[in-house]
């Protein structure tokens, strides 16, 4: 005899077995190649802060899902040569030009030092000090050579401690934008210029 299937089960075959149809073409479709990520190479700083960089050679899946738990966890700044510079290197105490893009993580733009439209930049000056920049900033300066461009997702507590670290958007709306999300984390694409 034949079991009653129950209304729930019914009512899940029938909203998911149309969804499913029109996916299947798509799951049908040889994958397209794809590229090794790369491997991980972690860093401790003399400041405490821990950074993570991204190095060559074959890595496991598990690495993205690693790198966000430990990011949680010890509140390590994460960033990526996006372009490695070819020019002198940035050392602590030094006085940096850069062009910067300032995010939130979910995406939301904050600051730009150049103009999205006109592509027109308008670098600032940052003296790689801790207690005029922000921690996690200046950790992602030091050492990078001029021309070079890296992306970085800085945590909290290498953030904007308070609202006298630099870079600060001249702006109101930016200003208060960033200072009014200091808990999240941020993401910053920074292109050094000039080490003066």
């Amino acid at each position: 005899m034949m079991e009653r299937m129950p209304r729930r089960s019914l009512l899940k075959l029938v909203v998911c077995n149309p969804i499913l149809l029109n996916v299947y073409p798509v799951l049908g479709e040889p994958m397209q190649e794809m590229k090794e990520p790369e491997v991980i190479r972690t860093q401790k700083r003399a400041s405490g802060v821990r950074i993570q960089g991204v190095g060559e050679g074959p890595c496991n899946a598990l690495v993205p899902c690693f790198i966000s738990a430990m990011f949680c966890l010890f509140a390590w700044v994460v960033f990526q040569d996006v372009i490695e510079g070819e020019g002198p290197e940035a050392r602590e105490g030094n006085l940096v030009e850069v062009n910067y893009v300032c995010r939130r993580s979910n995406g939301y733009f904050v600051h730009s030092t150049v103009d999205q439209f006109s592509g027109e930049s308008s670098p600032v000056l940052l003296a790689l000090d801790e207690k005029q920049i922000i921690k996690g900033l200046m950790e992602v300066l030091v050492g990078m050579k001029v021309g070079g461009k890296r992306r970085a997702l800085i945590p909290p507590s290498a953030g904007y401690i308070n609202e006298y670290l630099q870079p600060v958007p001249e702006e109101f709306g930016p200003r208060r934008s960033l200072l009014s999300h200091a808990n999240e984390p941020l993401v910053f694409e920074v292109q050094l210029l000039k080490v003066l």
